[in-house]
């Protein structure tokens, strides 16, 4: 079967939850066998894993004819796209985009980022996608986050094709409920438009039909789940403080709860100075919380490294005795599982999509300070606590893979496609 997929974020280079998700389940999708997937992303680096996925990165796609070389080509974008596959997208350029801005090779430049124009840059994408949809063979559709929604509507008008979006967050989340009108119709136009729905947890699907108005029947949960680790992540060595480490890893922003995680710590050093609290990661509360660990006197206790990725999150966790994700609203949350696989005692809101498939975690209210602080005190005081949390976490965790989550994607293809 082919499958032709609109992404945002693609490993290693990656700005949240989105990419690393995006990764698992294509792979796992993959190790199913009988898979052929193009991966589509707005700005390829060249070190993309490509060993399961043919990556296609719409800053190479050709939306205004350029009489160029295959010597020149090669040159320019030999690095992220075959030459030849330059040449049969050209070939299928459907209008004249010329009054566009567009590069030597009549191609549309892209940030690969979340830049000030996103709505452009959405927007942009879906022109190639029409490009590209008409170029790449494909049995179905399958769009990741309301950034691709209208990429992949495009990619069907033209081909005819089924699609499946595949929501992993919705603005209601993002937001707190403060939803931007433009962002919710681009989310609902998606829904409308999709032959099928898969939400990442059971939380978000309710999302999608209370407040989408979505069809219940259309409307399918897939859980997220983790990729096993390299042995050389599992024994990365760190200098571990002779303090407890509690440890909050993720963008520093209203859905993610991170003044929480401050009033927790607060209340935890009232009681235990011998504790350190890591913010790792950046977003735009992040001055906030460094002024309210300023204002609550535990700034000596309080580390902000910034945002952190690939080997520096395992080494992060490595250092850590308690990992703590008090979102608000979290769709799903890949960062307890990963806490997990290192070995480290996860506490997490019962407002996460995680919280539906892990039972060896501590799960707190997001809003409950005194629980969140009675839960860090245990596991740093007991370690007959900390252990079974640690090895029980462990054997869960590694039955939670991608492989599973993509079997489940494919029977859902199967089922749109009426096989």
């Amino acid at each position: 079967m082919k499958a032709l997929m609109f992404g945002w974020e693609f490993p290693p280079h990656i700005l949240g939850g989105l990419g690393t998700a995006s990764y698992g389940l294509t792979k796992g999708m993959w190790e199913c066998g009988n898979m052929d997937i193009t991966f589509v992303i707005p700005k390829p680096f060249g070190d993309e894993d490509r060993d399961f996925a043919h990556i296609i990165g719409t800053s190479q796609v050709p939306v205004a004819w350029r009489d160029v070389t295959r010597e020149y080509v090669e040159s320019r974008i030999g690095k992220v796209m075959d030459p030849d596959l330059y040449f049969r997208l050209r070939d299928h350029i459907y209008a004249d985009f010329n009054y566009m801005r567009t590069n030597d090779l009549g191609c549309i430049e892209f940030s690969g980022r979340y830049p000030d124009n996103l709505l452009e840059e959405i927007n942009n994408y879906s022109i190639t996608a029409g490009v590209i949809a008409r170029t790449v063979d494909c049995d179905i559709i399958h769009s990741h986050d309301w950034l691709t929604y209208p990429a992949g509507i495009h990619a069907k008008q033209v081909t005819g094709k089924p699609l499946v979006i595949h929501v992993h967050a919705t603005d209601y989340d993002r937001s707190r409920g403060n939803v931007n009108p433009t962002v919710f119709n681009i989310e609902r136009d998606g829904m409308i438009h999709a032959d099928h729905i898969i939400t990442v947890s059971n939380l978000t699907r309710q999302t999608v039909i209370e407040r989408y108005g979505i069809d219940p029947a259309k409307v399918t949960t897939v859980h997220n789940a983790v990729v096993p680790l390299s042995q050389e992540l599992l024994d990365v060595e760190v200098s571990k403080p002779k303090e407890k480490v509690v440890t909050f890893l993720g963008r520093i922003t209203m859905q993610k709860g991170p003044e929480y995680f401050v009033e927790a710590a607060a209340k935890v050093l009232k009681n235990d100075r011998n504790v350190r609290f890591v913010m790792a990661g950046s977003g735009d509360m992040m001055d906030k919380m460094i002024t309210l660990a300023a204002e609550r006197g535990i700034a000596d206790r309080f580390h902000f490294p910034g945002f952190q990725k690939g080997r520096q999150v395992y080494e992060m966790l490595k250092a850590s005795d308690v990992y703590i994700m008090p979102s608000v609203s979290e769709p799903f949350g890949i960062s307890p599982l990963e806490a997990m696989q290192m070995g480290v005692p996860s506490i997490i809101s019962k407002q996460s999509g995680c919280a539906e498939i892990l039972d060896n975690v501590i799960k707190t209210d997001y809003w409950d300070i005194d629980a969140m602080a009675d839960a860090i005190h245990s596991i740093i005081t007991y370690p007959a606590m900390y252990e079974q949390l640690r090895e029980d976490g462990l054997a869960e965790v590694a039955g939670i893979t991608w492989d599973k989550a993509g079997r489940k994607v494919i029977d859902i293809y199967n089922k749109v496609l009426n096989r």
